[in-house]
């Protein structure tokens, strides 16, 4: 779907709400519960060892544009670093109140335990002291209605590669993410009828600039801000999420690089005004590939005049870039419709997302992105 597609705002938004959480976890569920399994994310490649505090922030100098009534934009973000030992209690997945609200959207409840879902090992370490050093910033943002945690391995990944990373839920937009007191806030922007994807986009820019002034101000944050090298910001989505990333450069010159995973663009001259700051999109073949003109890709690709990258992965659906179809395999749930294997979908997300980071934030040299590898058959490059 793009933002050409306006048959009307509620269409818009409920074809959004199930592009997000149509979910190979969530798709072809059998009739009898699933028989409890302990999950496991992927480890990660780098060699250090990775904390995470959880952050709640709120933004008291907006109104929340879902809920005016709400005393400032709220938000929840996870942040990933590397720590000084793999010591320490294990950082949870998400809550069970969380796991059980997104079982329950797609009728699981009861099928799939939600203390499986919330119990999954993360290799992140909760509150672990952070190791000494200036790192880049990589802040996340989810598809529509769904957490933050859908992103944990790609965080988990970044962070032990070297970056600190910011994982960022936006109030009302998620159909299951808790905040202090056990609030769990509904996905108001996913039954409303009077907007439509671009306001999604630019709230959500908003929100991470917002981020990223809590993340690098000393009072606010502290010990965490101490370790964030400023002149190395950037930014990666998936779905809307990663239209919001390329939106945040736009917006906010402190960020250098971004990358959107499978996700349109949605906003009138989206790539315009970032100059010649580095952005990758990549995607499934099927939906972003140079010959299906119903997406934006290509007229954003134009707009971009810096080092740039349109890559579409054969085989791949639109959860092949999260955590959620690993997890999938792991239960037994795989999505028949989507080719790719989930353990592949990851290896490629962290290959080609790892290679972004270090390249543009690290300056880390990058042979992977130079074009198509024998490695990674599944990958084409576009217009490169």
């Amino acid at each position: 779907m793009t933002g050409r597609s306006r048959t009307s705002r509620r269409t818009v938004l409920t074809a959004l709400l199930a592009g997000a959480v149509s979910v190979p976890l969530l798709g072809a569920a059998p009739a009898s519960s699933v028989p409890a399994t302990a999950l496991e994310l992927p480890r990660p490649t780098g060699h250090r060892p990775v904390g995470r505090r959880t952050l709640h922030l709120v933004d008291r100098r907006r109104s929340d544009p879902w809920v005016p009534a709400a005393r400032g934009r709220e938000l929840m973000v996870s942040v990933f670093y590397p720590a000084r030992s793999s010591e320490g209690r294990p950082a949870a997945y998400m809550t069970e109140s969380e796991a059980q609200r997104l079982l329950e959207l797609k009728g699981l409840a009861g099928v799939v335990p939600a203390a499986t879902v919330a119990g999954t090992l993360t290799h992140a370490r909760a509150d672990a002291p952070p190791a000494p050093g200036r790192l880049p910033l990589v802040l996340l943002s989810p598809g529509f209605s769904v957490p933050r945690t859908t992103l944990t391995a790609l965080a988990v990944e970044l962070a032990a590669r070297g970056h600190l990373v910011a994982a960022v839920d936006h109030a009302y937009e998620s159909v299951g993410t808790e905040f202090p007191g056990g609030r769990l806030p509904p996905c108001v922007a996913c039954d409303r009828v009077d907007v439509d994807e671009a306001t999604v986009v630019r709230g959500r820019a908003a929100d991470l600039s917002f981020v990223i002034d809590e993340l690098t101000d000393r009072r606010s944050t502290g010990a965490l801000a101490r370790l964030i090298d400023p002149g190395r910001i950037g930014v990666a989505g998936h779905s809307i999420g990663g239209a919001a990333a390329l939106a945040t450069m736009a917006a906010d010159r402190r960020v250098r690089a971004g990358v959107n995973l499978d996700g349109g663009f949605f906003v009138p001259d989206a790539g315009h005004g970032i100059g010649g700051r580095p952005f990758m999109m990549i995607g499934a073949e099927a939906v972003h590939g140079p010959g299906n003109t119903a997406n934006d890709w290509a007229e954003t690709y134009d707009r971009l005049h810096g080092w740039k990258r349109w890559l579409t992965v054969s085989g791949a659906g639109h959860f092949s870039f999260t955590d959620i179809p690993w997890l999938a395999e792991q239960l037994g749930l795989p999505d028949p419709q989507v080719p790719l294997p989930g353990e592949r979908g990851w290896c490629i997300t962290r290959d080609y997302v790892g290679a972004f980071f270090d390249l543009h934030l690290r300056g880390i040299s990058q042979p992977l992105l130079h074009g198509p590898t024998s490695s990674h058959p599944e990958v084409g490059f576009h217009r490169p």
